[in-house]
């Protein structure tokens, strides 16, 4: 499973940073980039939201840029996550490769089978509630994580 989802072309780069203005100012200067899109979600607008195997809410502020991959830089504000356990033990950077998949429960599954675990995900990011994300451990292999992605509907 972990080679269909390497064999899809990355639509996401994330960066795990201690603080998304800061850092989408300092990208921005280096890449050219002027126009990103700010973002917090948490329990406010996702739903199923689990850590480590159990239900968790965590909020996170975001900077997205681009497209062809999409640059989605990402800020732990409060609760347990991913992203502030890799800040914790890594410090800022790259952080996970995001895959656009037709079903995050379907790819849970099959990554399951596989012997590759779930580490967090969430529903519900798209305006009208639809959307889905899941991260999977995969550092050991690759050196970051993957993270399967399930458009809104928007």
């Amino acid at each position: 499973m972990i080679q269909q989802l390497l064999g899809a072309r990355p639509s996401q780069i994330g960066i795990v940073v201690h603080d998304v203005r800061e850092a989408a100012a300092r990208y921005g200067k280096l890449w050219g980039i002027e126009d990103w899109i700010f973002a917090e979600n948490g329990p406010q607008n996702l739903h199923g939201m689990h850590y480590r195997g159990k239900p968790a809410d965590s909020l996170m502020r975001l900077a997205f840029s681009g497209s062809d991959p999409q640059l989605e830089l990402l800020q732990t504000l409060e609760g347990p996550s991913i992203q502030a356990d890799w800040l914790e033990r890594r410090g800022e950077g790259l952080h996970h490769l995001g895959v656009i998949v037709a079903s995050v429960d379907e790819t849970i599954a099959q990554m399951a089978a596989a012997g590759i675990a779930c580490v967090q995900g969430g529903y519900g990011f798209g305006a009208d509630g639809s959307g889905a994300f899941a991260y999977f451990d995969t550092e050991a292999e690759l050196g970051f994580l993957l993270e399967a992605i399930e458009p809104a509907n928007e």
